[in-house]
């Protein structure tokens, strides 16, 4: 799916100076992130491009203490909290971000859409990720609310519906388990995808209906699903189609920095490889969130940006003394 844009947020003006650290991304993980290096007196600054995944949710949720929270008040709420340790978020989309000459230490710049560009010593990746559907007519009008992805993000407010799960890769057979779970009306549309007899059976132990026949497009009213229109014209009445997604990070402007990229199999997608704590094989660079964890829920993602952002703050600590030492004359230092 294309991102969606959200509602225009107030932007700080960039600063004329270098700065500690930039964040790409301006979503939980890289919110949480600057608000790691805001605290530890880091200069920081957030490009928001204002396309969070999970704009079309009305609600996020399993996030402890905010459950249900709309996910453009959770932002809001970040914002404030980076911006009042001295953390700048500014609206914009970066269009290169590379390396740049070495004084010394890791350096960056930045260039936004506006033509705008930035110094950072250090860089946070945590552009989230692009879901992307199955090209079935009917399907990308409802994500977010008639159709869904995760059960653990949507499964309460879809239970006791009758529920279709469309399979696309033999994950989705692990999808229908945990999407029966939530209702005891549950169809699996196996849309061409091979269904072993044992699977079958257990579907059939826990009342899963399989439907074989192929889908060819999903029926809805203005506002509500309302059934799956096979290839043979037959209509199998539903309400909520649950579907496993490509999930695919978010790359854009990011190809000068040379980050290492992986597949996942089955289809799942592909991510951003990462080390403990965001480390990258690409000095000065960590990524966080979605961007390289594709399953993580907000939560996860949220904490993921605070790791990196500590272990950036501390790489930061380590260069300014290395860089205070070799600044000092010899015989000047403490005994």
């Amino acid at each position: 799916m294309p991102p969606t844009m959200t509602t225009g947020f107030e932007s700080d003006e960039l600063p004329g100076t270098a700065v500690d650290a930039v964040v790409i991304g301006g979503g939980a993980a890289g919110l949480n992130g600057a608000l790691m290096l805001a605290r530890s007196r880091r200069s920081v600054v957030v490009i928001d491009s204002g396309t969070p995944r999970n704009a079309p949710a009305e609600g996020v949720h399993g996030l402890l203490g905010a459950d249900g929270i709309p996910p453009a008040e959770l932002l809001r709420t970040g914002r404030e909290e980076v911006r009042r340790y001295g953390g700048r978020i500014v609206a914009g989309e970066v269009t290169s971000a590379a390396p740049a000459a070495p004084e010394g230490d890791s350096r960056f710049t930045v260039t936004l859409a506006d033509g705008s560009t930035l110094q950072a010593r250090r860089l946070l990746v945590a552009t989230g990720l692009r879901d992307q559907l199955p090209d079935v007519p009917g399907l990308a009008r409802h994500w977010g609310h008639g159709v869904v992805h995760c059960p653990y993000c949507h499964g309460w407010e879809v239970r006791d519906e009758p529920i279709g799960v469309l399979a696309v890769s033999p994950a989705s057979v692990h999808h229908a388990l945990l999407f029966r779970q939530l209702t005891e009306d549950l169809i699996y549309f196996a849309h061409g995808t091979d269904l072993d007899e044992d699977t079958r059976a257990r579907f059939a132990a826990r009342g899963i209906r399989v439907v074989d026949t192929p889908v060819a497009e999903i029926e809805s009213t203005e506002d509500a699903i309302t059934g799956v229109r096979l290839s043979d014209g037959q209509i199998v009445p539903r309400r909520v189609i649950a579907v496993a997604t490509t999930m695919l990070a978010r790359t854009d402007g990011l190809a000068a920095l040379g980050l290492p990229m992986e597949d996942l199999p089955h289809g799942m997608g592909r991510r951003f490889v990462t080390g403990p704590a965001g480390t990258t094989s690409v000095p000065g660079v960590w990524v966080a969130g979605n961007a390289t964890d594709l399953t993580a829920q907000v939560g996860a993602a949220a904490a993921a940006g605070a790791l990196a952002g500590a272990h950036i703050n501390a790489d930061l600590a380590t260069a300014d003394t290395d860089a205070a030492l070799a600044a000092t004359p010899r015989g000047d230092t403490a005994a």
